[in-house]
């Protein structure tokens, strides 16, 4: 039996479908408009009139939420915490590692390659840190920060089941030539973020992608470009927009937009374990974290992640930046599939997996098919 949804606006990451219908099972089958549409024997048919249907969203950085957290290692929470996330539209998740101790690491990794042979929305795995510079640690313990280290990086991708497709590291720290290397002989992006590299030093860098754009790194000056200015120059680098509206402001965001266009930018949630539940104190890896306000924060006054929906950052991005939903398709599946080699996600194609959203007309979440499963079903 295959799912039909018709008379909806269809946003495939290649065209916009005014009244189409698509079609999928385990995998899309058809997708086109109603004009076109003849249906089968075994079809069942829903009409949506007035909705929109987009692809899945693919976070890249998410460390947690609904009380849960990647570097707890447990992979039946992991399991939890990633199908929890579908019902804000994500149907790809790395989930993100942070700097701790290499035995916490170890556990992280392991419990993830657990949860990745069960659930599908697993499609890699991101390890911040601890390769980074301490002056810009952010919500990094200090004392966890190492230089870059190809033998532990390799040790982490096979207790993952070689699923490290995404580092952030400093590329200024001593070793990262060899350690760049390492990344892109193994399919692993190396991301520039926590990082006090100058423009000069990342001329050298092998980077492709910025981690939480603006965050956490040296800032665009007169005269010094930093991090920031490097990645608004350089038009071959993915950048990751943190879009809750406190890791940066609307403005910036809209800044970020007009210099890079919506080919090079990617919305993460960067959400941990307080995403989803009441406001108050919880916890990232090993500090305390004050939730008020939904923003999340160490003692210290530092932004400690985000307890952002990934739903939200869709809508924000319109709103602050005043682009379109195609725009806001492509920076939410279609970048990350294409820079990570998704290549059976990201767009609404036949053949490819059956990963997309139905949405409201204000661009809620209606209802979220990951491999064709309702997943607001699946989890009630």
């Amino acid at each position: 039996m295959s799912i039909v949804l018709k008379h909806a606006k269809i946003y495939t990451g290649d065209e916009v479908i005014a009244d189409g219908f698509i079609r999928f099972d385990r995998e899309i089958e058809a997708v086109g408009p109603v004009a076109d549409f003849r249906p089968l024997p075994a079809d069942e048919i829903h009409v949506v009139t007035g909705k929109m249907i987009v692809p899945g969203f693919i976070d890249v950085h998410s460390h947690g939420g609904y009380g849960y957290d990647s570097m707890d290692g447990d992979p039946d929470q992991i399991d939890k915490m990633v199908n929890l996330m579908s019902l804000e539209g994500i149907t790809s998740i790395f989930p993100t590692t942070m700097t701790q101790s290499n035995a916490a690491i170890d556990h992280a990794m392991q419990g993830i390659a657990v949860a990745a042979e069960r659930n599908p929305l697993i499609q890699g795995v991101h390890l911040e840190g601890p390769f980074i510079a301490a002056i810009f640690k952010g919500a990094q313990p200090e004392k966890y920060i190492k230089d870059p280290d190809v033998d532990l990086l390799d040790r982490w991708n096979q207790l993952s089941g070689n699923r490290v497709k995404l580092i952030t590291y400093a590329p200024e720290d001593a070793g990262a030539e060899k350690f760049e290397a390492y990344c892109l002989a193994n399919g692993i992006v190396p991301s520039v973020g926590h990082s006090n590299a100058t423009r000069e030093q990342l001329l050298e860098s092998r980077a492709t992608h910025v981690t939480h754009l603006y965050n956490a790194q040296r800032g665009l000056r007169h005269r010094e470009p930093g991090v920031t200015g490097h990645a608004m120059l350089e038009d071959n680098l993915y950048c990751e927009l943190i879009c809750d509206g406190f890791h940066i402001v609307p403005d910036m965001i809209k800044l970020a937009y007009e210099q890079k266009g919506q080919h090079r930018l990617e919305l993460v949630t960067d959400s941990m374990r307080a995403k989803g539940m009441p406001e108050g104190v919880s916890e990232l890896g090993g500090q305390k974290v004050i939730v008020k306000d939904r923003q999340a924060r160490l003692e210290s006054g530092n932004l400690a992640g985000s307890v952002l929906r990934f739903d939200e950052a869709f809508r924000n991005v319109i709103a602050f930046t005043g682009c379109d939903v195609n725009d806001a398709v492509q920076m939410s599946a279609v970048n990350q599939a294409e820079e990570f080699g998704l290549t059976q996600k990201g767009k609404l194609l036949p053949g490819r997996d059956a990963d997309l959203n139905l949405l409201t007309r204000d661009l809620h979440v209606d209802t979220t098919f990951s491999l064709g499963r309702n997943m607001q079903e699946l989890i009630k």
